[in-house]
Order: structure tokens, then C-alpha cells, then sequence
């Protein structure tokens, strides 16, 4: 038997859907952050998704940099949807001087999956990938790097996901799920931090 063809109300539908989630890809990005560099790029090579989000800020990079120094399960929280990555605990309102330690080497606390801080170069860029050594990271590599830079009206903060699942279907998976994922949880992430730092 044939197929039935979608009524239009169910293509618009499906059509919405997808420009949404390909909006998030590369959120609030210009093509040049797009196309161009960001911090820690080459700790995950030959990555399924690179991703990029930006948000601009209006207080200079030295005042936003402890926002995400201090980021982290137990900690300060994502400052995004707190029911999801936080176990419902809200996110900090505060900038935390206990929270501040975070260096090179440090383990960032995520909850179910560690992360630890490869690059910390304050107040201009921190990077953090799955902790190596343990079952997740034999399965996938995963960065997420935050790039300060100046801008006129403060602060322009570019964010880079970049991830390779290493197993079948993986690349199905990073391009059609992870990375959806990911752009939901970084847009509010941005926004929240923007808010926090008077935005």
C-alpha cells in the first residue's frame, strides 16, 4: 500500500522542529567565531560536531571569568536548567571566593561525569573535557571550551563544543543528539550568565 503523505500541519511541524534545532547549532555565533579558532580546539581532534554559541556581555572578561571558574556540580551549578544538570538545586546567584580554585589539572565536579579543567587562563579562556581514565572517556572524547574576548560593550564569550563518540553509530549520535542537547542547555547557560553579570 502506499504511503499516507503528511497533512500540511504535520510538515510545518516537522519543518519548525528541525530549523529549530539547527538554530541552536551554532547560537548567537557570527561566521567569523564560526569559522575561526577557539581555545582548546586541538584537544579534541577529529571531532563528529563542532559546535559554537556566543553571547555578549556587558562587564569586561575579569568579571565574568569567575562565573565560570566556579562552575560546576556541587559548586555553583551549569546555570541552566537546574532540574537537569543540577538534581534541581539552583545555580549560583553569587560569585562563591571558596568556588575560585579551578586550575589547569583541577577536577570539575558534573555530577555522573567528571569533567577536569585543561585550560584555565584567567580571565580569558577555560576549557574542560571528560576526566580521563574513567568509562566515559574511553567511549567518547569531549570538549567545551569558553573564550573571553573584548568587546566594546564588555565582554564577547564564545563557547565551542567539540565531541567524537567512539562507537557505532556514534557520528549519527553526536550530530542528531548530543549536540541538540547541548546547544539547549548552553543557549540558557549564556543567557543566565549574561543576567548574572548584569546583562
Amino acid at each position: 500500500m502506499p504511503e499516507k503523505s503528511l497533512a500540511p500541519a504535520q510538515v510545518a511541524r516537522r519543518s519548525a522542529t528541525t530549523i529549530g534545532i539547527m538554530s541552536l547549532r551554532h547560537w548567537g555565533a557570527t561566521p567569523d567565531e564560526i569559522s575561526g579558532p577557539v581555545v582548546g580546539d586541538e584537544i579534541c581532534p577529529d571531532a563528529h560536531v563542532s559546535v559554537t554559541r556566543s553571547i555578549t556581555i556587558p562587564t569586561p572578561p575579569h568579571e565574568v571569568f569567575p562565573w565560570i571558574r566556579q562552575m560546576g556540580f556541587g559548586q555553583a551549578g551549569w546555570y541552566s536548567y537546574d532540574w537537569i544538570d543540577n538534581l534541581g538545586r539552583k545555580s549560583a546567584t553569587t560569585i562563591n571566593p571558596e568556588w575560585q580554585f579551578a586550575e589547569s589539572g583541577s577536577r570539575v565536579p558534573g555530577g555522573p561525569i567528571d569533567f577536569e579543567a585543561v585550560i584555565v587562563d584567567a580571565p580569558r579562556a577555560f576549557v574542560m573535557r571528560v576526566r580521563p581514565g574513567g568509562r566515559v572517556s574511553k567511549r567518547m572524547s569531549f570538549t567545551l571550551a569558553y573564550e573571553l574576548r573584548d568587546h566594546p560593550s564588555g565582554t564577547r564569550l564564545v563557547t565551542r563544543m567539540r565531541a567524537r563518540t567512539k562507537a557505532p553509530g556514534g557520528t549519527l549520535f553526536d550530530r542528531l543528539f548530543l549536540a541538540p542537547g547541548d546547544g539547549i542547555m548552553v543557549r540558557k547557560q549564556l543567557r543566565t550568565l549574561a543576567r548574572r553579570c548584569g546583562g
